[in-house]
Parts: structure tokens; sequence; C-alpha cells
């Protein structure tokens, strides 16, 4: 899990304009939301594997899911011109989103 969310965080500072194309425009400021929340993920990877922080990383981590979700709803609604493979795929992240938080909440 704390490879995931580092493999996150890092393509967030890297590639910022990919995640502000996603983002709802009812938001401000999405480049900086973008990068804090890349430092964030990468932040709660790192807590991860700390065991004093493992519990709070692991909440932290269910907190930025619970966060970003309306983003990745805007994402799937935007995208009705999106091939057919493309919709499903953004449909199915949906309720991978529930499968994360589960899994973050087995360490806590």
């Amino acid at each position: 899990m704390a490879v995931l969310y580092l493999a996150a965080g890092v393509a967030h500072l890297a590639y910022p304009k990919t995640y502000m194309r996603i983002m709802p425009r009812y938001l401000p400021a999405h480049k900086l939301l973008v990068l804090v929340s890349g430092a964030i993920e990468i932040i709660l990877a790192l807590g991860l594997v700390v065991p004093e922080l493992t519990k709070l990383a692991a909440w932290g981590i269910i907190a930025l899911l619970l966060a970003v979700f309306p983003a990745n709803v805007h994402h799937f609604n935007t995208t009705a011109k999106a091939t057919t493979l493309v919709r499903w795929l953004l449909f199915l992240r949906l309720p991978l989103q529930g499968v994360l938080i589960y899994w973050a909440y087995l360490f806590t």
C-alpha cells in the first residue's frame, strides 16, 4: 500500500496537469490542490512504513480517499464523449475507492 501511495504522490508532483484536468471547476487553486494532495500521499505512504505512525497514516489515507472521491465522480461525469472502454474504467474506479478505503482500514 505504501508503494501505491508513494507512486501516486510522485505522479501528482511530476505531472500535475494530468490531475488538474479532472478537478471540478468549483474547486479553487487546482495546481496547488494537486501538489498538496501529492505531498500528502507521499507523507502518508511514508507513515505507513513507520510502525508508530501506521494507524494514523491509514486514517489519513481514508480521509484523502473520501476527499478526492468527488473529483473521480466529476471525471466520470464529464467524459461523456470518451470511448466506452474509458467510461467503463472511470466507472470501475468509483467502487475501487471503497476497496482502497477498506484496505486502508485494515491497517487501523
